[in-house]
This record gives structure tokens, sequence and C-alpha cells, in this order.
């Protein structure tokens, strides 16, 4: 009798379970934890940790992977708002939310550990996503004309500097953050030259440069 397949649904099992233990270690420790303590909340042996993550690397994309899904999904539900802008909002509130609840998430975001073929995946699934939330509202006339992908993501790195920097001591004053930064861009004046298509992942890459 062949024993592969109930082996691959045990690996299979195996890497979800030290992905969701290495995520609420990381979410509340930060992304320092040690593949010592992943092994001993999830009940393996630390060869199950290095079969299934030879790298550390290869966790963080993975978990970081499972965001970027995560987020997808949150703009496709934006997108059917009848409210071009209530959805915008939402959008970005919930993507946040998600990011508070998570340090280790907050760090991923925030800095150089990401791989580079990660933020291009990135780029490449939410920018139209946003770009289609933020054509609808200007089209609405809720935003300024000459609102970009790009200004959504300088509010996301914002908002969410301002969430890294106040997350021991004002666990909610991000969403006070949001709100303004959120009222100054539909009342900006926008005019002149766009940004370059790139700079989103310049946002996200070039942080701590």
């Amino acid at each position: 009798m062949d024993a592969s397949p109930p082996l691959r649904r045990d690996a299979e099992r195996n890497r979800q379970l030290l992905l969701r233990t290495a995520g609420e270690l990381m979410a509340s420790q930060g992304l320092d934890v040690s593949y010592e303590d992943i092994a001993r909340a999830a009940g393996t042996g630390m060869g199950t940790v290095y079969r299934r993550f030879p790298e550390r690397q290869d966790l963080l994309n993975a978990l970081f992977s499972e965001h970027i899904d995560t987020v997808t999904d949150l703009a496709v539900q934006a997108s059917r708002y009848d409210d071009a802008w209530a959805g915008l909002a939402w959008f970005l509130e919930r993507q946040l939310e998600i990011e508070a609840q998570s340090r280790g998430l907050g760090e991923l975001l925030r800095s150089r550990h990401q791989a580079s073929e990660l933020v291009q995946r990135a780029h490449e699934q939410m920018t139209p996503l946003v770009a289609g939330l933020v054509d609808r509202a200007v089209r609405a006339g809720q935003l300024p004309a000459g609102a970009t992908p790009s200004d959504f993501a300088a509010v996301h790195v914002m908002v969410g500097s301002v969430m890294d920097a106040s997350r021991e001591h004002a666990p909610q004053l991000w969403r006070r953050a949001l709100r303004i930064a959120l009222t100054g861009l539909r009342h900006a004046d926008l005019s002149g030259d766009q940004p370059d298509e790139t700079v989103i992942d310049h946002l996200y890459n070039d942080q701590t440069k």
C-alpha cells in the first residue's frame, strides 16, 4: 500500500500549523521570534520547522503571501460598495486593522524583510484594484482629479508608521491619523506631475535606507 499521500497530507498539516503558530507569536513579539520558540509552541521538533521553512525568509515569504491574498480580497469587497469613497475608506481601515493586530506584520510591511518578488507580486495584484477604487471615487466627485494609487500607498505608509510608533502606549492613535490623512487627501490640491508608477515599490522597499 502506498503511504505517500497520507505523508503529504501530514506535511501540509504541519506546514499550516507552523504558519499559524509563527503568525500568532510574531503578532505579539515581532519578527525576531526564534525557530525554537515556534517549534515549542507548535509542539513539533526543530527538524520539522527546518524541513518546511529551511530559511527564515521562506517563512516570512509564506506569511506575507497570505497577507497579499487577504488584502486583495478586501479590495474586491470594497469595489462592490455603492458609495465609492465609503468602499475605499473601508478598505484602508480594514487593511490597517489587520496590521494593528500584528506587530510582526507591521515590521514585515515597513521594513526590508520582504523579498522583492513578493513586493512585485503585491504591486501587480493590488495596484489595478486600488486604481479602480480611486477612479470610481474621482468620477463620483469624492476625490480630487489627479488622485492615484501612489497617494493611497503614501497614506498607508504614513498611518502605518504612526501605528508602529504608538503600538505600546496609544494603540488606537492610528485611527485618528487615518482620518486626518484621508480628510487631507479629499481636499488636497493634486495638480502638477503625478508620481512615477514605480513610487509604490520604493515606498515599501526603501524605508530603512
